[in-house]
């Protein structure tokens, strides 16, 4: 194996980390050329989306490239990383649920041909958001990636560390409780 091969496979050295802290344009580049690999694997494994993943990672590399000289310990940065890139990826993953949410509860489930039909329509919209939003997270979070999202069974078992049937069971009991809540607002 090169140099070059196991310099991307491993942290920048202490070293090039107080460098950068110190200001060192060079070094700054350098941390943020190593530390990219890292931070997007990571990234891939904690956001929902490709996409996501791609902007969660350049957001941490701007944040290092921007804020590193605030880094107090060199032996941190990693952990210091891979917290911004969590922070990110659940604020996707918030903001994606309130815009997805909010569409559920504008949006009137059928089409309507009076004003009658369509403020019922909204209360039946707002009904089914609330009743969403009472579920227990572990439940509400598998039926928003899997019936509102639409994401696979696997997509969403891989992102939720649930085996397939765990998360099928989990989808089952969401969808009951969400019918159990609808049928007592009726």
């Amino acid at each position: 194996m090169n140099q070059q091969t196991d310099m991307r496979r491993s942290w920048p050295d202490t070293a090039v980390v107080r460098s950068a802290q110190a200001g060192d344009v060079a070094a700054i580049s350098v941390l943020v050329e190593g530390a990219h690999p890292h931070v997007r694997r990571f990234a891939m494994s904690l956001c929902l989306s490709e996409q996501d993943a791609e902007d969660a990672t350049q957001e941490a590399l701007v944040i290092l490239y921007r804020k590193i000289g605030t880094l107090r310990a060199t032996g941190a940065l990693a952990s210091w990383m891979f917290t911004i890139v969590r922070n990110e990826c659940v604020r996707r993953w918030s903001l994606s649920r309130r815009h997805v949410l909010a569409e559920v509860t504008d949006l009137p489930l059928r089409t309507s041909s009076s004003a009658e039909e369509a403020a019922l329509a909204g209360i039946e919209a707002r009904l089914v958001s609330a009743a969403i939003a009472e579920l227990p997270p572990d439940q509400r979070q598998v039926l928003l990636l899997r019936d509102v999202h639409g994401y696979s069974g696997r997509t969403v078992a891989k992102h939720l560390g649930l085996s397939l049937p765990a998360m099928k069971s989990r989808l089952h009991r969401a969808r009951a409780a969400l019918r159990a809540a609808l049928a007592d607002s009726a």
